[in-house]
C-alpha cells in the first residue's frame, strides 16, 4: 500500500497517465467543475441515488430468486431407502424414479415443496380456519365459516377410515415435503414470505402432517359442493315472485335436447343395469318462505361468497371428458380426453409430474403419470401402464341447508320438543389483534352457518313458525353436507393410481366419496367405461334438495342412507362406441334416486356428441382440436332473432348488425362478430332481467340462461320483457332486442373503436391469472410481481372451450380449463398435454407462466411416459441420495 495521502480527485486537464483522454469527457469535467456548488451536489445526490437504486434492484433479484430450487446435480437427504431420480423436461415437469413406494411419496413431497411451498402453506391454513394467523382480521370471516364446519376436524377423524398402505403414503409423503423445507429459511421457501416479512409477519411455518394433506380434499368439494346457492336463490326470490315465475328462471332439464350421459338403464334388486328400464321419480311442492328466514339464509349467503375460492365456485365451474373406443380412433385404440373447468389464478391448481417404479413389485406399485395437487400424495386425473381415467364435475346435490327454530343459547325444536345442541368453542388467533373465542353449535342436521355471521347470529323473537304462540328465538340456518362426514377419499386416490382394469378402477371408484365426479376410463385392451361415484344422499320424500327446509319436522330429515355405489349410474362399451360427460343430466328420468335437479343444461356435451359423431374417426390431433372449439350455442338461437329487428337505423347501427350476418358462431379471440354478440348478450340480460330480480339473482349469463331466453324468445309478450321501470309503455321482445343492439353498439364504440371489424373478443374477454393472497394486495409493485394478466382468449361460457365470464361484472375471464390432455392408448407417448400456468409458483421462475402462452395459442405439449422417451425430453436431471450416517 502506497503511503503518499489520498490526492483529490484528478482534473482530466492534466497529462496523467490515470485521466481520462476522451475528448467529451475532458469537456463534461470542466463543465461539472465550473457549475454551482448546488448543482454539483444535486448530481452526485442523483448518482447516488442511482447507485442505491441499483443496489436496491440488485437486492430484490436476489430476494426473489432465491427460492428457486435445485433441479440438477446430487442432494443428500436424510429419510430414503434409496436414490431416487428427479428428471425434469424443458418446461420443467417432473418425472421421478424411484425402488419402493415409500420413496416415491417422499420425492413427490420433497419436489412439491420445492416448487409449491408456500401455495401448500396457504391452502393449509385455510382449510384449518388459520388465515388469521398471517393475515390478521381480513380473513377473520373465512376462518369463521371453515372452523364451524369443522373441515380440520373431520380430517383428523378420517385418518383411522384409510387403509394402512394410504396412510403409509401419506406420511412418507409428510416426511419429503418436512425433509425440503426443515434446513431451509422462510425466504429460501418463497418469495411470498419475504413480502410478508417486510409487514412485520415473524413467521416460521410449522412441519406438514399427513392430515394437512386430507383437509385439502375438503377444499375441493367445498368448492364442488353443488347447489347451495340456488337453494337460497330461489328462496330470495319467493319473496316477489309467484312458482310458477320462478319455474321459468329454473327450466327442467331439456333430456330430448341434451341426452344425458348414460342413456337407459334402470336399477334392479340394488344394482344399476345399463341395459334395464323402469324407475320412478319425484316432485313435491313447498310452502312458502317468510321475509325473516330470506332474511337469514341471504347472511348466510353474504358470508359463502365471501369464501376464498381454492378450485373455483359457481355455474363456470365444470369440465369436458370424453372417450372413443377403437373404431372411432384413427389409432385403432381408444383415446380420451379431459378439461376440468376451475377458478384461474397463478399459480395455476394443477402440477404435472410422474411417478416411475423403476421395477414394478408388491414393494413399489406405481407407474403413473398425469395432474397432480400440490399438498397431496398421488396423480388425481392421468394414466397408468394399464389405464387412463378422466374425470368432470358430477355435481350431485349433496348439502341442504334446514332451518332451525332455536330456544335460547343452545336448544332446538324437534317434532314438538326440543332437544340440546352440541357445542364447542374454538380459538382463532388474528395477527395484530385479540385472539376471538367461536362458539359453534350443531343440531342433528349439522353446524349453524348462521351463527358465523353476527347480524343473522339470531333472526329475532319475532320470527314466524308454523304454529303461532311457539315463536322460540327465532330462525338459523343448519348445514348438512356429506363432505362432513369422515370418508375415505384418500384410498381412492391411490387405488386409480395402481388399477390395471375395469374391475379395479370401479373398486377404487368405490371410495371416492366427495366430491363425487365423473369417472371416464380407457385400457389397453380396448375398453372404454363410465362410472358415477360419490357419497350421495337418499332424501324423504318432502325434500328434493331445491330449496332450505324446516328443520323442525324430522320427516324433512335425510334418511341417514346414501345411494348405494352399484346402484349409480356406470357403463362400459357403449353401443354408440363412445361416452361424453359435460357436467350434463348423469341419467334420464327414470332413475329412482335424486342425483340432482341442478344439472349443467347439456349445450357443451351436445356439442361434443355433434362433432363426434361427424367426425367417426379422430386422431389424437383431433381430440385436441375439439377441445377448443368455441362455438356459442346461444347464437344459433338468438342472432336469427337480432337480425329480424326492425327500425334499427342504417349506418352506423346497421353496420354492426350486419357482423352477425355471416357469423359462423365461433368465437376465436380475435372476432368481431364474437365481441358484438356477447355484447348485446350482456345487455339483453340487464334490460330483460335487471329491474325484475334482486342484484345477488342477476344473469351470469351461462347456460341456464340461454334456456331462459331461448324459451322466452318463443314469447314476445312474456311479462319479463316489460321494463317494471317504465309506466307508460308495456315492452316487448323486440324492443328489448333493438334497445341492447343499439347499446352494445354504444359500448364497443366506447371500448374499441367505431369501425366494427377492429373490434375483437379477446380484447373484451381477458384471462388475468392473479395469486390468492399478495396479489390481491392492493400495492401495485407486488401485484406486478405475483400476478400475470393481459391473457386475450376466446372461447366463452357454457361453450366447450369453456372461458366463462359473468355477465353481472364483465367479460373478464372467472373460469377455464385448468390443463387439457388427450390420452393415447394405443401409445402412452403420443398423448399431450398442457397447464394453465407452468410448473413453478416461483415468480421468478421462466417456468411460472412457461405454459401459458402456448395453453393460450391453443397448443399442447407431447407427454412422454416410457423412461426412453423420458430421458430423450429431459434437460434436468436431480439424484436424490439418502444422507449417510
Amino acid at each position: 500500500m502506497s503511503d503518499q495521502p489520498a490526492s483529490p480527485s484528478p482534473d482530466p486537464t492534466t497529462t496523467s497517465t490515470d485521466a481520462p483522454r476522451d475528448a467529451r469527457a475532458v469537456r463534461w469535467w470542466r463543465a461539472f467543475r465550473r457549475a454551482p456548488r448546488a448543482a454539483r451536489w444535486t448530481a452526485w445526490a442523483a448518482l447516488g441515488l442511482v447507485l442505491l437504486l441499483v443496489v436496491l434492484a440488485a437486492t430484490v433479484v436476489v430476494v426473489v430468486r432465491r427460492p428457486l430450487p435445485q433441479t440438477d446435480g446430487e442432494v443428500e437427504v436424510p429419510g430414503l431407502a434409496s436414490s431416487v431420480e428427479v428428471v425434469r423436461d424443458d418446461n420443467d415437469i417432473p418425472q421421478v424414479y424411484a425402488d419402493s413406494d415409500a420413496d416415491l411419496m417422499f420425492a413427490q413431497g420433497y419436489v412439491h415443496a420445492q416448487e409449491r411451498f408456500f401455495e401448500m402453506d396457504f391452502r393449509r391454513h385455510v382449510t384449518a380456519g388459520r388465515l388469521s394467523e398471517i393475515f390478521g382480521p381480513d380473513t377473520l370471516e373465512t376462518d369463521k365459516l371453515i372452523r364451524t364446519m369443522g373441515w380440520r376436524r373431520v380430517a383428523e377423524e378420517e385418518w383411522a377410515l384409510l387403509e394402512p398402505a394410504t396412510r403409509d403414503a401419506l406420511t412418507s409423503y409428510a416426511a419429503g415435503v418436512n425433509a425440503y423445507v426443515s434446513d431451509r429459511s422462510p425466504s429460501q421457501l418463497a418469495v411470498e414470505y419475504s413480502v410478508l416479512g417486510l409487514t412485520g409477519l415473524d413467521y416460521t411455518p410449522e412441519e406438514w402432517e399427513p392430515v394437512d394433506s386430507l383437509a385439502w380434499l375438503k377444499a375441493m368439494a367445498w368448492d364442488l359442493r353443488g347447489n347451495m346457492e340456488a337453494e337460497v336463490d330461489r328462496v330470495l326470490l319467493s319473496l316477489d315472485h309467484t312458482e310458477d315465475e320462478i319455474a321459468q328462471l329454473w327450466p327442467e332439464y331439456p333430456f330430448t335436447d341434451h341426452p344425458p350421459i348414460v342413456e337407459g338403464g334402470g336399477v334392479v334388486d340394488g344394482v344399476f343395469e345399463q341395459n334395464a328400464t323402469g324407475n320412478a321419480t319425484r316432485n313435491p311442492r313447498r310452502p312458502a318462505y317468510p321475509p325473516e328466514v330470506v332474511d337469514a339464509l341471504e347472511g348466510v349467503r353474504d358470508v359463502v361468497e365471501a369464501m376464498p375460492e381454492l378450485v373455483g365456485s359457481g355455474r363456470g365451474i365444470g369440465s369436458n371428458s370424453w372417450v372413443v373406443d377403437g373404431e372411432h380412433s384413427a389409432t385403432g385404440a381408444p383415446l380420451l380426453a379431459n378439461d376440468p373447468h376451475l377458478g384461474i389464478s397463478q399459480p395455476g391448481i394443477w402440477m404435472q409430474m410422474g411417478l416411475h417404479c423403476r421395477e414394478v413389485s408388491d414393494a413399489c406399485t406405481l407407474d403413473t403419470s398425469g395432474f397432480t395437487f400440490s399438498g397431496v400424495p398421488g396423480v388425481i386425473i392421468g394414466h397408468n401402464a394399464d389405464i387412463a381415467w378422466g374425470f368432470t364435475n358430477l355435481g350431485p346435490d349433496v348439502t341442504d341447508l334446514f332451518l332451525e327454530q332455536t330456544e335460547g343459547d343452545d336448544r332446538y325444536v324437534r317434532d314438538g320438543s326440543t332437544e340440546a345442541m352440541d357445542v364447542r368453542t374454538e380459538t382463532i388467533e388474528v395477527r395484530g389483534a385479540d385472539d376471538v373465542e367461536l362458539r359453534v353449535r350443531e343440531t342433528v342436521h349439522g353446524p349453524l352457518i348462521s351463527d358465523v355471521s353476527s347480524q343473522f347470529a339470531t333472526v329475532g323473537a319475532n320470527a314466524p313458525t308454523d304454529e303461532p304462540g311457539e315463536r322460540g328465538s327465532g330462525y338459523a340456518v343448519a348445514l348438512a353436507w356429506t363432505a362432513l362426514q369422515p370418508s375415505p377419499t384418500a384410498d381412492a386416490i391411490l387405488a386409480l393410481n395402481r388399477a390395471s382394469d375395469w374391475d379395479s378402477f370401479r373398486a377404487a371408484a368405490a371410495d371416492f366419496a366427495v366430491p363425487a365426479q365423473n369417472l371416464v376410463y380407457a385400457d389397453r385392451e380396448g375398453h372404454i367405461g363410465y362410472q358415477s361415484p360419490g357419497r350421495i344422499p337418499i332424501r324423504r320424500g318432502g325434500n328434493d334438495g331445491t330449496m332450505p327446509v324446516e328443520g323442525w319436522v324430522s320427516a324433512n330429515d335425510w334418511t341417514g342412507d346414501y345411494i348405494p355405489f352399484d346402484g349409480l349410474p356406470s357403463v362400459l362399451d357403449p353401443e354408440e362406441g363412445f361416452i361424453v360427460t359435460a357436467n350434463q343430466a348423469v341419467v334420464d328420468e327414470d332413475y329412482p334416486y335424486l342425483l340432482t335437479k341442478d344439472w349443467d343444461y347439456g349445450y357443451r356435451a351436445t356439442r361434443i356428441r355433434e362433432a363426434l359423431v361427424e367426425e367417426g374417426e379422430l386422431s389424437v390431433e383431433e381430440m385436441a382440436q375439439l377441445q377448443l372449439d368455441s362455438t356459442n350455442p346461444m347464437a344459433e338461437t338468438l342472432v336469427p332473432y337480432l337480425l329480424d329487428v326492425e327500425r334499427l337505423p342504417r349506418g352506423y347501427y346497421r353496420n354492426a348488425q350486419d357482423l352477425l350476418r355471416d357469423w359462423d358462431f365461433t368465437q376465436p379471440a380475435d372476432s368481431a362478430a364474437a365481441a358484438y354478440f356477447n355484447v348485446v348478450w350482456r345487455q339483453v340480460l340487464e334490460l330483460t332481467f335487471h329491474d325484475d330480480l334482486r342484484q345477488r339473482t342477476w344473469p351470469d349469463g351461462g347456460d341456464r340462461w340461454f334456456s331462459v331466453v331461448g324459451a322466452l324468445l318463443n314469447d314476445p309478450a312474456s311479462r319479463w320483457w316489460d321494463d317494471s321501470d317504465t309506466t307508460d309503455k308495456v315492452e316487448t321482445r323486440d324492443d328489448v332486442l333493438r334497445a341492447a343492439l343499439v347499446a352494445a353498439r354504444d359500448e364497443l364504440t366506447r371500448r374499441q373503436a367505431r369501425d366494427p371489424h377492429l373490434w375483437e373478443w379477446g380484447r373484451l374477454h381477458r384471462m388475468n391469472l392473479r395469486s390468492a393472497t399478495l396479489g390481491e394486495s392492493g400495492v401495485g409493485l407486488v401485484e406486478r410481481l405475483f400476478n400475470r394478466d393481459g391473457w386475450q382468449v376466446g372461447g366463452g361460457s357454457s361453450i366447450v372451450d369453456a372461458t366463462s365470464w359473468n355477465a353481472v361484472d364483465g367479460y373478464e375471464v372467472t373460469a377455464a380449463p385448468s390443463m387439457r390432455m388427450v390420452v393415447s392408448l394405443a401409445d402412452w407417448d403420443d398423448s399431450r398435454w398442457i397447464n394453465l400456468t407452468g410448473v413453478s409458483g416461483h415468480p421468478a421462475s421462466s417456468h411460472y407462466t412457461d405454459q401459458t402462452e402456448l395453453y393460450v395459442d391453443g397448443r399442447t405439449l407431447p407427454w412422454a411416459y416410457t423412461r426412453d422417451a423420458v430421458d430423450a425430453a429431459a434437460d434436468d436431471t436431480l439424484m436424490l441420495e439418502p444422507a449417510g450416517d
